[in-house]
């Protein structure tokens, strides 16, 4: 037999071949096995498409852990809506009677009626001893200058949206003023008057202007004021009332007239009160920073036998929520008791809560 040496070449090389192709297949056995054990889909394809010989796409730059971790991967972030108007911002009267949407709070909650106040010191310059003559036991005592006064008021919405109206609501009220003779040992430190004031309210919301000043709201409403007193002491009305809501900046003024519904005269406890209380009120509200001023004004508009009222309050802040409170009063009508008297009277203490 003769001896190739060309033969013998070609024959090793095809070996080496198929060595090689069999090392290679061996190999990308292994890799695939490999690559079915991984358990996350994206990374066990990536693997498949490394051993194949298939070419990668670049990778897309990874989104911050934070990122991934609130959102998936598909969705992106939507545009915020633009925030609600602060309630901070909203007017004095849109705040007290949640005149615009932003204000309004939903029915059934507790908030400020009229001022929440506690007077510990005030000075009256002629107390009114008259009604009290026949009670005491000692004619020659009487009531001092000197007594606190506590005034404590809340509204609660009964309904948003009467009749199917977002602009009209139902609003309850209730107010309670005591004065207190606290400082009167002689006559063992009574309460010498409580008044009692609940009230219902239907406040419209409008929108015009007159004479610079915006028309806020319109409230028609009942009041029964009482002193929960018998026989000689009894003092009661009951009144129905529109009340006018203006302001312009930090000025609002609240015009309310009213009329007394009539009682039979063997009922009637007082009835020339409308002589001394008049017709009506008007209440002007200042605020500036967080100060407040209010001027009250009562008159009977009678040329002859004019009779009114005029009460300055002024609170300020004293403590976190809690304020300064000073109140002057000239007039008749400082409480149903004092309705026919006349007297100026001063008091410091503190303030609650504002209001209206």
């Amino acid at each position: 037999m003769t001896f190739n040496p060309h033969s013998l070449g070609g024959f090793l090389l095809t070996l080496l071949g198929i060595s090689l192709l069999g090392h290679a297949q061996a190999a990308s056995i292994a890799e695939w096995e490999g690559c079915s054990s991984i358990p996350a889909d994206v990374d066990r394809l990536s693997c498949y498409d490394r051993v194949s010989g298939r070419a990668q796409p670049e990778a897309a730059p990874a989104a911050p852990v934070e990122a991934r971790a609130g959102m998936p991967p598909e969705v992106r972030p939507v545009a915020a809506k633009p925030e609600p108007p602060d309630p901070g911002l909203l007017s004095t009267l849109s705040r007290h009677w949640e005149l615009d949407d932003e204000a309004k709070q939903g029915a059934f909650l507790f908030r400020p009626h009229r001022p929440n106040y506690f007077l510990p010191l005030k000075y009256s310059n002629r107390p009114n001893n008259t009604p009290f003559q026949d009670t005491l036991i000692h004619p020659d005592l009487g009531l001092d200058s000197i007594e606190t006064e506590l005034q404590l008021s809340f509204k609660i919405k009964g309904m948003e949206g009467v009749f199917g109206y977002n602009d009209v609501d139902l609003w309850f009220g209730y107010s309670i003023t005591s004065f207190w003779q606290a400082y009167n040992d002689s006559i063992s430190s009574p309460f010498r008057e409580t008044n009692y004031e609940p009230e219902a309210m239907l406040v419209l919301r409008t929108h015009y202007e007159i004479g610079g000043f915006r028309g806020r709201f319109i409230n028609l409403g009942f009041a029964h004021q009482s002193n929960g007193r018998s026989e000689g002491l009894s003092r009661s009305w009951n009144r129905v009332y529109a009340q006018f809501g203006f302001e312009r900046d930090n000025l609002a003024l609240l015009i309310r007239p009213w009329y007394r519904i009539p009682e039979n005269d063997e009922d009637d406890d007082n009835p020339d009160i409308e002589d001394y209380m008049g017709h009506g009120d008007l209440l002007a509200v200042y605020r500036k920073g967080r100060n407040a001023y209010s001027l009250l004004l009562r008159n009977n508009f009678k040329t002859s036998d004019n009779r009114g009222a005029l009460k300055l309050n002024w609170s300020f802040p004293l403590y976190g929520r809690l304020k300064g409170y000073v109140q002057y009063f000239n007039g008749y009508g400082e409480s149903l008791i004092d309705y026919n008297h006349s007297q100026q009277s001063f008091g410091v203490g503190v303030s609650l809560t504002e209001g209206m």
